[in-house]
């Protein structure tokens, strides 16, 4: 695309291409926010691993502590 300013110069601008989305996915949600939502799960999971290692030997990661 050429655009000519008021002095009469011209400009050569690129053409951007054309955007194509999925209509069926939601892109409200962020990389960042879909990230710390994992980051919680897999801390949460971690935690209930300790209690079932603790509930049944007594000692929390196999026998470390």
């Amino acid at each position: 695309m050429i655009t000519t300013n008021e002095k009469g110069q011209n400009n050569i601008w690129a053409k951007e291409p054309t955007m194509y989305t999925d209509p069926n996915k939601d892109y409200s949600v962020t990389h960042n926010e879909m990230a710390e939502r994992l980051n919680g799960q897999l801390a949460m999971c971690g935690i209930i691993a300790a209690f079932i290692s603790y509930a049944l030997t007594g000692k929390l990661f196999f026998g470390v502590w």
